[in-house]
Protein backbone atom coordinates (compact mmCIF):
# COMPACT_ATOMS: atom_id res chain seq x y z
CA UNK A 1 0.00 0.00 0.00
CA UNK A 2 1.35 3.63 -0.83
CA UNK A 3 2.09 5.41 1.89
CA UNK A 4 2.85 9.46 1.60
CA UNK A 5 3.75 11.67 3.93
CA UNK A 6 4.17 15.61 3.31
CA UNK A 7 6.28 18.05 5.65
CA UNK A 8 7.87 21.85 5.23
CA UNK A 9 4.82 23.84 5.83
CA UNK A 10 4.47 26.79 8.55
CA UNK A 11 3.67 30.27 8.55
CA UNK A 12 4.90 32.84 6.13
CA UNK A 13 4.12 36.46 5.36
CA UNK A 14 2.64 37.36 1.74
CA UNK A 15 5.57 37.44 -0.58
CA UNK A 16 7.81 34.42 1.28
CA UNK A 17 8.00 31.03 0.08
CA UNK A 18 7.90 27.83 1.05
CA UNK A 19 9.14 24.47 0.06
CA UNK A 20 7.14 21.03 0.63
CA UNK A 21 8.07 17.51 0.44
CA UNK A 22 6.60 14.57 0.23
CA UNK A 23 8.02 11.30 0.49
CA UNK A 24 6.55 8.06 -0.96
CA UNK A 25 6.90 4.51 0.40
CA UNK A 26 5.17 1.29 -1.04
CA UNK A 27 5.29 0.88 -4.41
CA UNK A 28 7.58 1.59 -7.67
CA UNK A 29 8.00 5.65 -7.42
CA UNK A 30 8.61 5.52 -11.09
CA UNK A 31 5.33 4.02 -12.02
CA UNK A 32 2.74 6.66 -11.15
CA UNK A 33 1.20 10.25 -10.98
CA UNK A 34 1.67 11.88 -8.14
CA UNK A 35 0.43 15.40 -7.09
CA UNK A 36 -0.41 18.13 -4.64
CA UNK A 37 -3.97 19.25 -3.61
CA UNK A 38 -4.78 21.61 -1.05
CA UNK A 39 -8.11 22.70 0.97
CA UNK A 40 -9.03 25.44 3.20
CA UNK A 41 -11.90 24.93 5.88
CA UNK A 42 -15.16 25.71 4.04
CA UNK A 43 -13.79 25.45 0.90
CA UNK A 44 -13.56 22.81 -1.70
CA UNK A 45 -10.52 21.02 -2.42
CA UNK A 46 -8.30 22.82 -4.97
CA UNK A 47 -6.11 20.45 -7.26
CA UNK A 48 -2.73 22.19 -7.49
CA UNK A 49 -0.41 19.93 -9.76
CA UNK A 50 0.80 17.15 -10.89
CA UNK A 51 3.52 15.13 -12.32
CA UNK A 52 4.06 11.67 -14.01
CA UNK A 53 6.89 10.42 -12.49
CA UNK A 54 8.71 8.37 -15.21
CA UNK A 55 9.02 10.90 -17.89
CA UNK A 56 8.64 14.21 -15.47
CA UNK A 57 5.88 15.99 -17.46
CA UNK A 58 4.18 18.25 -14.85
CA UNK A 59 0.99 20.16 -15.11
CA UNK A 60 -0.50 23.66 -12.82
CA UNK A 61 -3.53 24.98 -12.08
CA UNK A 62 -4.29 28.29 -13.06
CA UNK A 63 -3.99 29.91 -9.53
CA UNK A 64 -0.45 29.12 -9.05
CA UNK A 65 1.02 28.69 -12.70
CA UNK A 66 4.49 31.11 -12.17
CA UNK A 67 4.44 30.76 -8.36
CA UNK A 68 4.76 27.17 -7.62
CA UNK A 69 7.07 24.10 -9.12
CA UNK A 70 6.95 20.69 -8.67
CA UNK A 71 10.24 18.50 -8.93
CA UNK A 72 11.22 15.13 -7.82
CA UNK A 73 14.29 13.24 -6.38
CA UNK A 74 13.89 9.73 -7.86
CA UNK A 75 16.66 8.21 -6.08
CA UNK A 76 14.71 9.71 -2.99
CA UNK A 77 11.57 8.53 -3.53
CA UNK A 78 10.36 12.42 -2.99
CA UNK A 79 8.26 15.17 -4.49
CA UNK A 80 8.51 19.09 -3.64
CA UNK A 81 6.16 21.61 -4.10
CA UNK A 82 8.07 24.79 -4.51
CA UNK A 83 5.89 27.91 -3.46
CA UNK A 84 7.02 30.97 -3.81
CA UNK A 85 5.15 34.92 -4.06
CA UNK A 86 2.79 33.40 -1.50
CA UNK A 87 -0.29 34.68 -0.75
CA UNK A 88 -2.98 35.02 2.22
CA UNK A 89 -5.19 33.01 -0.20
CA UNK A 90 -2.64 29.99 -0.86
CA UNK A 91 -3.23 29.26 3.49
CA UNK A 92 -4.77 25.54 3.58
CA UNK A 93 -4.00 22.63 4.36
CA UNK A 94 -1.78 20.98 1.64
CA UNK A 95 -1.67 17.06 0.83
CA UNK A 96 0.07 15.49 -1.71
CA UNK A 97 -1.17 12.13 -3.33
CA UNK A 98 -1.01 9.69 -6.14
CA UNK A 99 -3.50 10.76 -8.99
CA UNK A 100 -5.52 9.08 -11.35
CA UNK A 101 -6.34 11.21 -14.62
CA UNK A 102 -5.58 9.63 -18.14
CA UNK A 103 -3.03 12.93 -18.82
CA UNK A 104 -2.53 16.28 -18.56
CA UNK A 105 -3.62 18.08 -15.40
CA UNK A 106 -5.28 15.96 -12.80
CA UNK A 107 -8.56 17.67 -11.32
CA UNK A 108 -9.88 17.24 -7.71
CA UNK A 109 -11.16 14.13 -7.75
CA UNK A 110 -8.97 12.60 -9.52
CA UNK A 111 -6.53 12.05 -6.25
CA UNK A 112 -5.98 8.60 -4.27
CA UNK A 113 -4.28 7.72 -1.06
CA UNK A 114 -2.40 11.16 0.17
CA UNK A 115 -0.73 11.77 2.79
CA UNK A 116 -1.70 13.42 6.50
CA UNK A 117 -0.95 16.60 5.23
CA UNK A 118 1.05 20.07 5.84
CA UNK A 119 -0.66 23.36 6.98
CA UNK A 120 0.83 26.51 5.21
CA UNK A 121 -0.51 29.66 6.62
CA UNK A 122 0.21 32.74 4.72
CA UNK A 123 0.13 36.23 6.88
CA UNK A 124 -0.87 39.66 5.52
Amino acid sequence: QVQLRESGGGSVQAGGSLRLSCEVSGYSYNKYCLGWFRQAPGKEREALANIYTSGGSTYYADSVRGRFTLSQDNAKNTLYLQMNSLKPEDTAMYYCGECYCSGGACGKDDFGYFGPGTQVTVLS
